[in-house]
């Protein structure tokens, strides 16, 4: 609707987690950096972040770096059982065929981990949500699953990705055995205002334009209050856009984006941080 107004090729601002738009600057330019290590290394990695941060748009960037050398398995749904899940891993990774017995299932896994490995494929466990695993024996068994390997490598990368809920689990005494297997961990924290300028400039770009969608007050407007998440940053922005247009303000200026917000914080409250002016008045 407004692409044409505003001389765009594609929405910048979209809900789905498009690695094309991954903005890598200081926080998840590193955050995808010890990903790649991880796998690299073929370590137990956590990603941990508060909802809207960018998680899945990171597991979905590493996904895309990643080359034939290796098999994905991406678990987007973790509510399952220790038996579940183990025959869900098996599954993509192909052993056929599937056992009944779990014991069986286990060591048909560990076969068919071995024999990836021989072809030099590297089997990458990607679990998103991981905060919704609802059982510690689903956490002991991919502990098992991490403990096939050979004398100097593993044969497997697991990466569990999460909202902090996840890291206050891994801190109780009774998940300890699973938190020591942990090579490498990271929190992907919220933008500044530097970042959050230059998070909208690259998706502003990636869309087709060069010059400024927003003027420099309305960019610390969505800022202030999305709180520095790129979530609520896209869900504000793209609002705006449309407000915009309908206004015929290009570039945007920060009363639209303040109209946006009362709007947004009106149905769904502490969400977002209403400016200081509604706010007042």
């Amino acid at each position: 609707m407004y692409r044409s107004f505003y001389r765009l090729q594609r929405r910048p601002f979209t809900k789905t987690p498009d690695p094309e738009f991954l903005y890598q600057g200081a926080t998840h330019g590193e955050a995808l950096a010890r990903l790649e290590h991880g796998v690299e290394e073929r370590e137990l990695v956590i990603l941990t972040g508060e909802i809207g941060t960018g998680k899945t748009t990171l597991s979905r960037a590493l996904i895309d770096h990643l080359d034939q050398r290796h098999r994905v398995v991406l678990i987007v749904h973790p509510r399952l059982t220790a038996s579940q899940l183990i025959e869900q891993i098996a599954i993509r990774l192909g052993v056929d065929p599937l056992p009944v017995r779990k014991s069986a299932l286990v060591d048909a896994l560990a076969t068919q981990l071995y024999h990836l490995d021989e072809q030099g494929c590297t089997p990458v466990v990607i679990i998103d949500e991981a905060q919704l695993i609802g059982h510690k024996s689903v956490f002991d068994e991919l502990r098992l699953l991490c403990n096939i390997q050979l004398d100097d490598r593993s044969l497997l990368s697991l990466i569990l990705i999460g909202q902090p809920e996840l890291k206050q689990k891994l801190a109780r005494s009774a998940y300890r055995a699973f938190a020591e297997r942990v090579g490498l961990a990271y929190h992907l924290g919220a933008f500044d205002l530097v970042e959050t300028r230059a998070y909208i400039e690259h998706r502003v770009r990636v869309a087709g334009r060069a010059e400024p969608l927003f003027t420099a007050d309305a960019v610390a407007q969505i800022h202030e209050s999305a709180c520095g998440i790129p979530r609520r940053i896209n869900n504000i922005a793209a609002n705006a856009l449309l407000t915009g247009f309908g206004r015929e303000r290009d570039p945007v200026d920060v009363d639209t984006v303040r109209d946006v917000v009362f709007d947004l914080a009106r149905f769904l409250g502490a969400v977002y941080r209403e400016p200081a002016a509604v706010q007042q008045g």
